[in-house]
């Protein structure tokens, strides 16, 4: 007898797949073009629900492409690092706490890369 065994993905696993392969490619991409480079054997309408949420998040933009949309992705990698900070900041209540133990949990180096960043006001 075969054991049957929860093959489900770690929660955001499929979503980074699905931004990675939209930053290594040249254009927008369908649903379609997404499933085909990450050739993970996905249904196309698992992809299409992903790039939808992902849509709904902000993170990618669309644009009309025959009878479906073309997605693209509107922030770097760094750029939706900085975005799932916030979006912890935004879910505690108490913000001092969070990022007090964010700084005292830095290195050395990523202490003074910070403080460099808030006394020079570089964004």
């Amino acid at each position: 007898m075969t054991e049957v065994k929860d093959e489900r993905r770690p929660a955001g696993e499929l979503e980074a797949s699905v931004m990675a392969a939209l930053w290594a490619a040249d254009a927008p991409q369908t649903p379609g073009q997404v499933q085909l480079s990450l050739g993970a054997g996905l249904a196309r309408t698992t992809v299409t629900t992903i790039l939808s949420r992902l849509y709904d998040k902000g993170v990618v933009d669309r644009r009309r492409q025959g009878r479906g949309y073309a997605y693209f992705p509107v922030q770097d990698t760094h750029g939706l690092t900085a975005r799932r900070m916030h979006t912890e900041l935004d879910r505690g209540s108490d913000r001092h706490t969070v990022l007090a133990r964010f700084v005292a949990q830095l290195s050395e180096d990523d202490e003074r890369v910070l403080r460099d960043l808030l006394e020079s006001g570089e964004q």
